[in-house]
Order: structure tokens, then C-alpha cells, then sequence
């Protein structure tokens, strides 16, 4: 049995190994992916940007049934969440086709948008614990609807950070949702980060398609093992000590956001 034309091995070891990363700790999609094309596989950073959000967005759909079979999703966070980070979506694609994407500017605009964001997910994937202790003895001290209002300023923040650099759905949407959310189990947490990132990236995915920052044959071949890799990823959550996960994380974040920058 011969394989597409379209098929590369590598780029599908790497969706397996991005995607069980994404389903067992809602962190590592675009954080890991974008910058592994860009440094690694050398792909233009804008075409790898929005690559990765629509695999992304396919990938993490499949995450979203598996973790809402296990009724892991806070679908009222979601919805939050989403009131903010589609509009600031498409404004943010409206921008970008504005400044006339893809060019040399944009690409530098994009490129220091992924490191900074790389560098601010960093801490707030290794301090994760601290700021559930912190939110826990703040708990009760904020109002049902300020933190309605919070969830969906932040999905205005994620809204444009993902649109920019794929990155901040996963690690920073986690740090602020522990935060604003003390009382949800991690499962449900992660459930919830997940099953926001499908509009969110898939939006901005389809916006990207739109001003052509998309590679066909990179998005068929990092599918092929991601969605086997987020099933897998789904069904071992809690395997891997936290702590490990986030010492590893952090320092590999930080070390790329100072490469891409």
C-alpha cells in the first residue's frame, strides 16, 4: 500500500507527540507545534501559524468528545469564553488582511508576537499550582458575574494571542481558568480549555486559509498522527506527575520564545 504524496513521516511523529501532549494537559498545541515547524522543519512562521491552528482545531475536536463522553467540559466556560475570543478573532484576521498578509512585516510582527507569548506561557505553566492556592483562598470574594465578565475578557486576550502565534489557548487559557475557577476538578479544566480552542482556532485557522498562510500537505500529515495522539493524550490524564509536566514545559518554552525572538 503506497502512501499519499502528501505524507511525511516526520511531520506526523510530530503531530502524534504534540497531540498526546494537548489531550493529557490542555498545553503544548500551538506552544510546541508552531515553533518545532519553524525551528526545526523551517516553515515560513506565518504559513506554520496558521497551519497549526487548523490542525489544531481538527485535532482538538476529537479531544472535545472524548473528554465531553466523560462529562470533563464546563460548556458554560466555553460559551464564555467564546462571547470574547471569536469577535476578537475576526477583528484580529481583519487586521492582519489589512496590513496586507503575508509580508515581511507582518512575518516580524507574527514572529515577536509567538515569542512573547512563549515567554508569558512559561510561568504561567510552572506556577499553575500557586495560582489555584491563591485563587482558592481569594474564592468567594468575586462575584458569579464579575467572573462571567472576566471569563469573556479573556477570551478577548486569547482571542488575538492565538490569532497571532497559536499560542496561549492551552497554557495561559489554563493558568487563568484555575484562577478563575477553583472549584473545577483539573479534568474539567482541561475539558473545557480544549473544547474552547475549536472555534477559537478553527476561526482563525479559516482566516489564515483566507490571506493563504495555509501548507496543505503539512496540515494532512500532522493530522494523520495527531488525532491518534489526543485520543491517547485524553485517556491518560493524571499519568504523568504535574509537577514534572510543568518543570519540562516551562523550560522548553522559555528557551524557544528566546530562539523565535
Amino acid at each position: 500500500m503506497h502512501l499519499p504524496e502528501s505524507f511525511n513521516l516526520l511531520y506526523a511523529i510530530s503531530g502524534l507527540g504534540v497531540g498526546f501532549l494537548v489531550g493529557m494537559t490542555g498545553v503544548g498545541g500551538g506552544s510546541l507545534m508552531t515553533p518545532l515547524l519553524i525551528l526545526l522543519f523551517r516553515i515560513h512562521p506565518q504559513a506554520a501559524v496558521g497551519t497549526d491552528l487548523l490542525y489544531a482545531a481538527i485535532t482538538k475536536v476529537v479531544g472535545t468528545l472524548v473528554h465531553g463522553r466523560s462529562q470533563s467540559v464546563a460548556w458554560p466556560v466555553v460559551g464564555r469564553l467564546a462571547m470574547g475570543s471569536v469577535p476578537a478573532t475576526l477583528a484580529t484576521i481583519g487586521v492582519l488582511h489589512w496590513a496586507g498578509s503575508p509580508s515581511a512585516q507582518v512575518t516580524h510582527v507574527i514572529s515577536v508576537a509567538l515569542g512573547v507569548a512563549l515567554l508569558i506561557t512559561a510561568p504561567s505553566v510552572l506556577f499553575r499550582h500557586r495560582l489555584q492556592a491563591l485563587s482558592r483562598r481569594k474564592a468567594g470574594q468575586v462575584s458569579p458575574r464579575m467572573t462571567a465578565g472576566l471569563t469573556t475578557a479573556l477570551g478577548v486576550v486569547l482571542g488575538v494571542m492565538v490569532t497571532l502565534s497559536s499560542v496561549g489557548a492551552g497554557a495561559i487559557g489554563m493558568a487563568a481558568l484555575v484562577f478563575l475557577y477553583p472549584a473545577l476538578e483539573v479534568r474539567q479544566l482541561v475539558g473545557s480549555d480544549i473544547a474552547h480552542a475549536v472555534p477559537l482556532t478553527a476561526i482563525a485557522g479559516m482566516g489564515h486559509w483566507w490571506i493563504g498562510d495555509i501548507d496543505g500537505k503539512l496540515l494532512f500529515s500532522l493530522l494523520c498522527g495527531s488525532v491518534p495522539g489526543i485520543i491517547l493524550g485524553s485517556l491518560c490524564v493524571g499519568l504523568i506527575p504535574d509537577r514534572v509536566q510543568r518543570i519540562i514545559l516551562a523550560a522548553i518554552l522559555i528557551t524557544v520564545g528566546l530562539k523565535v525572538i
